[in-house]
């Protein structure tokens, strides 16, 4: 149980920090924000639980091919917002297509030999 709160209390602290950062400084919070510290964290913490070199290798791998998708909400958003949609629509634009390029990744990855 401990494990567990160790776990999300570390998950929690990277938020609160890129979140303030990027309140007093946007880019510095992005940089902080585009570190892989929660794919790190779990990595670290999917080795301490199985110790499995496989396991650990395929998800490497396939956090990847799972980042590659959701790469263009990073430039949705922003446009939308410089042609004044507002930040709700403009996040829900972003996560729709993320979860659309998501879906047609799980579809054609395995057509492609990825293991996901």
């Amino acid at each position: 149980m401990y494990y567990l709160l160790i776990k999300a209390v570390a998950s929690a602290i990277i938020i609160v920090i890129v979140s303030e950062t990027a309140r007093r400084n946007p880019g510095t919070g992005a940089l902080i924000a585009s570190l892989p510290l929660i794919s790190v964290l779990g990595m670290i913490w999917l080795w301490r639980d199985t110790q499995d070199v496989a396991r650990l290798a395929d998800h490497s791998a396939a956090t990847f091919w799972y980042v590659l998708p959701s790469l263009p909400m990073f430039l949705v958003i922003p446009a939308l917002l410089k042609r004044g949609v507002g930040f709700w629509p403009a996040l829900l634009a972003g996560c729709v297509l993320t979860m659309a390029l998501y879906a047609s990744m799980v579809w054609a990855g395995p057509k492609f030999g990825l293991k996901l």
